[in-house]
């Protein structure tokens, strides 16, 4: 079969790539390749289900800030599509988003189903071939055409377009045509914690910093405790920075929480003390302070080796310094990782040195094209690996438009 431009890969960056191609040239063949059955699964389980879709962050260079990977090649296609460009593209479509309080934008349903079918029905306006159940097994350039064989079949194309993602099949294809790949490791990961102190506080949540220990690791804001230890925001964007080092730990190393997050353990000791002589009669254990959860303190307070019916007055300076230990500087010990749901994130992919950022074109191959996370590119989570996927994926398609 021949086509114009086949796009490998039925994800978010390929939908996007295919839509925006064929507005701006209505009269191409445009295909793309899905091996799965079903096309934007990963679009499907984003957000638990939502979908989030971008974050409201409007200044090119702040955005780029939360890519470990592809920070500084960023900063030009951002200027080009970013956040803003986004949410009017999608609301010229029909598609009503929302920005909720932590930044983070989904659909007003609430549902990613909306994202699936405004694609779906762009494709289908537009005579965009989707064909599912198609593996890719090879591609090559053979003259000024691409040749793709596929589990059903062999196509050509004069552009070709990857979005697969971390697929290691399509990254061994591309190796094997000259280009350099860097490995891929996961990201996106929460911490399995086996600790007394959190066994059994399941739920609880709370604003804290997190470092690695003997690392210069660190991150900080909403962390969360589980069944299996730690996760949240804190922990994910911790995980998303160290991906390449903590995976070169083998996922076993040493965390230190700041519960108090800004307080120093010396600050908090002086505080102690103040709360001594406020409310000497008064248990600790009781009543929570610095605005923890009550449970947590009461866990923090007897990992201290203070009794639940130790009074204020009669805590004394070790139980204190044990305590504004605890408070600030508890080491946890981290013993493996748990993929975050089902958004499985890497860092790793196509070296972007051998990409053109002007085009999302590769510089060793004439029409080959690369968008998402098929690059080494990743992000935190909150919308921001979509972002990418959207920016790569619009901007490709007008190079790619710009030469018919």
């Amino acid at each position: 079969m021949n086509y114009d431009v086949i796009i490998v890969g039925g994800g978010a960056a390929g939908f996007f790539t295919a839509i925006n191609l064929a507005e701006h040239t209505p009269e191409l063949r445009i295909a793309i390749l899905e091996r799965g059955k079903d096309v934007l699964s990963k679009v499907r389980v984003s957000g638990g289900g939502r979908c989030n879709v971008t974050h409201a962050e409007f200044i090119p260079n702040e955005l780029t800030k939360n890519y470990p990977r592809g920070e500084k090649e960023l900063k030009g296609p951002f200027h080009t599509f970013m956040t803003g460009d986004t949410m009017d593209w999608f609301d010229r479509r029909g598609v009503a988003l929302k920005i909720e309080e932590d930044g983070r934008v989904f659909p007003v349903s609430d549902s990613s189903e909306t994202i699936i079918n405004c694609f779906l029905s762009e494709t289908k306006r537009l005579g965009i071939k989707i064909l599912t159940g198609h593996a890719v097994k090879h591609f090559d350039q053979i003259e000024e055409e691409w040749t793709i064989e596929t589990s059903q079949g062999t196509f050509t194309a004069t552009k070709l377009m990857i979005a697969t993602g971390s697929n290691p099949k399509i990254w061994k294809i591309l190796q094997d045509l000259g280009h350099k790949t860097i490995a891929a490791v996961p990201s996106l990961f929460t911490f399995n914690i086996k600790d007394s102190r959190i066994k059994a506080l399941p739920g609880v949540v709370t604003n804290a910093s997190v470092q690695v220990k003997n690392s210069k690791l660190s991150s900080e804001g909403p962390l969360l405790i589980t069944h299996w230890g730690m996760s949240g925001p804190a922990i994910l964007k911790l995980s998303a920075w160290g991906a390449i080092e903590l995976n070169k730990n083998e996922y076993n190393f040493e965390i230190i929480v700041n519960w108090l997050q800004h307080y120093t353990q010396e600050e908090v000791l002086e505080m102690l003390k103040e709360l001594k002589n406020q409310y000497p009669k008064q248990q600790l254990y009781t009543y929570a302070q610095f605005d923890l959860p009550k449970r947590l303190w009461q866990s923090l307070v007897l990992a201290s080796g203070i009794q639940s019916d130790t009074r204020w007055a009669d805590a004394n300076k070790v139980q204190f310094r044990t305590l504004s230990e605890q408070l600030t500087r508890g080491i946890f010990k981290v013993n493996g990782k748990s993929t975050f749901k089902e958004e499985f994130v890497t860092a790793g992919g196509i070296d972007l040195k051998e990409v053109n950022f002007k085009t999302y074109e590769s510089k060793k191959y004439q029409n080959l094209y690369f968008a998402g996370e098929v690059l080494n590119i990743d992000a935190i989570t909150g919308g921001f690996n979509f972002q990418n996927a959207w920016t790569g994926a619009f901007i490709a398609a007008k190079a790619i438009a710009s030469k018919e």
